[in-house]
């Protein structure tokens, strides 16, 4: 398979994503970018590693995709196009990839891009010495050769057709010796400072091998206050604020555009199956038929968004399948059934955990507590701040049920679906079924596009027939942005890109 047929067949395996451009008509001109700073407005700090290899929240990934590239790298449109590899081919029986590296190609520190960092980062995330790799597809990996100083070629002990997406992982050098608190890529920015819970600031990197960004200096600043973001952007603390809440889009004035795409995530109440009683199918079942997903979307988001059914969202229109939606049709009188069979004919009492610098999960989860009320079942609200969400949810599990939204870190659907795993370390909600188990292997494994799909979709259906979690929608995705810059772009995936983003003349 040549480079272009394996981008066109990648491509394929995503709905385009909607790309919109502002700054008014199509005359308009970029500004003087000499000294150009644009202030982005993020709910989070960036609370794991900076070590591109080991991070693991969708905000810390969104803010370094602007520092990091691999042997290739996403686009807005769902490609995948050549980054530090400046041409590849695949060979016809799946297991040789074979990379030709770009001329030139430097790290922020000045260093030139080498074959022996090439070799280092991937060898690095293939690693299994302290438990598996830090990229689960590496395991794949049988050797990464080294044929020349400008040649790499990747050995696969089995075909798997979606290898070439997690080739976007990082490309980093073997030489810095501190990447989790000095990160060095190659992007169009480079790392200047972090002052935690305060900011994270990127310039512009004007050795950068591709188109240079437009603007000089990024600073992702934390929003220190949800309810006062309307205020913040008037005021100038924010010049950009994605993922802002509709009722707060609508309060802005003229001075901003408000950009509509979507989150591309699954926002579900997740939950832990080792906290009783949801260990009980019956229980998990009646919580799905208490939700009514369009409620939800009409309280929080004035109706936008689209509802799913299981751990997959629209854009992924290869693999989402719209019937799940329907699978548990809202009915209190089923739910209220469903409790009593599992013994719970008076309902009983659980926790929310949600992280509270995201207001959309806030909000949904209120929402929740009232229709849950219907059904005899009360649910309590437990706000934490995200840093706590990362620890006490994610890794140690110490929770019962958790509203966020789960993202794909690649273009895969193993990105969503292989977390589930009974033996998968990113299994928070300690979801364990040997069936799905068989079934996400058999996806894995086969080498044939067409049963690769049939298997990811059987996970799908058995996610959504057990009641692994409380599937709600994906979230629609409102950015606001002052009108002096344009440029902006929705991924398929949960990306900040900021090198596209220029001032308006």
């Amino acid at each position: 398979m040549k480079r272009k047929e394996a981008v066109r067949f990648f491509s394929a395996m995503v709905l385009i994503s909607l790309t919109i451009a502002l700054g008014g008509c199509s005359g308009d001109k970029q500004g003087d970018v000499s000294s150009s700073v644009i202030t982005v407005g993020l709910p989070q700090d960036i609370e794991d590693s900076l070590d591109p290899h080991k991070a693991v929240a969708a905000g810390t990934r969104e803010v370094l995709f602007n520092l990091f590239e691999g042997l290739v790298k996403p686009t807005s449109d769902g490609d995948y196009i050549p980054a530090i590899a400046s041409d590849f081919t695949i060979a016809e029986n799946g297991l040789v990839y074979t990379f030709a590296l770009r001329e030139n190609v430097k790290f922020h520190d000045g260093s030139t891009v080498s074959a022996e960092d090439v070799k280092f980062s991937l060898d690095k995330c293939a690693d299994t010495s302290s438990g598996g790799p830090l990229v689960a597809a590496f395991a794949n990996i049988s050797e990464v050769l080294i044929l020349d100083e400008k040649t790499i070629e990747i050995h696969l002990i089995e075909p798997d057709t979606e290898f070439l997406a997690v080739l976007t992982t990082a490309i980093i050098p073997a030489s810095n010796p501190n990447p989790e608190t000095n990160p060095i890529g190659t992007g169009p920015y480079a790392y200047e400072s972090r002052s935690p819970q305060e900011n994270f600031i990127v310039t512009r990197f004007n050795d950068y091998w591709g188109d240079k960004a437009n603007i000089e200096k990024v600073i992702f600043k934390i929003i220190a206050n949800i309810d006062t973001i309307v205020m913040d952007l008037e005021g100038g603390s924010f010049d950009m604020v994605p993922r802002i809440p509709k009722s707060q889009a609508d309060e802005l004035s003229d001075s901003f555009n408000i950009l509509e795409g979507t989150m591309n995530l699954v926002q579900a109440l997740y939950i832990n199956h080792a906290a009783p009683p949801f260990d009980i199918l019956e229980v998990r079942q009646a919580l799905s038929y208490a939700v009514d997903p369009f409620e939800i979307m009409l309280m929080v988001s004035d109706g936008k968004g689209a509802e799913v059914g299981s751990s997959m969202f629209p854009a992924f229109t290869k693999y989402f399948i719209e019937d799940l939606n329907n699978f548990y049709s809202f009915d209190v009188e089923k739910a209220k059934e469903l409790l009593s069979d599992a013994g719970y004919p008076d309902g009983f009492s659980f926790t929310i955990t949600v992280p509270s610098n995201h207001a959309q999960h806030v909000d949904t989860a209120q929402v929740l507590v009232e229709q849950f009320k219907r059904i005899g079942v009360t649910a309590n609200i437990e706000l934490i701040e995200w840093e706590s969400w990362l620890s006490e949810v994610n890794t140690d599990r110490n929770y019962e049920t958790t509203v966020v939204g789960l993202v794909a870190t690649t273009l895969t659907a193993r990105a969503m679906l292989d977390r589930f795993h009974s033996e998968n370390r990113r299994n928070f909600n300690n979801y364990s079924n040997p069936e799905y188990d068989v079934n996400l292997e058999n996806a894995l494994a086969s080498a044939d596009d067409l049963m690769k799909t049939y298997y990811y979709k059987e996970c799908l259906r058995i996610l959504t027939e057990t009641a692994a979690n409380v599937y709600i929608q994906d979230l629609p995705d409102f950015v606001a942005i002052n009108k002096k810059f344009g440029g902006y772009e929705f991924y398929p995936m949960y990306i900040q890109d900021m090198a596209k983003l220029y001032i308006v003349d």
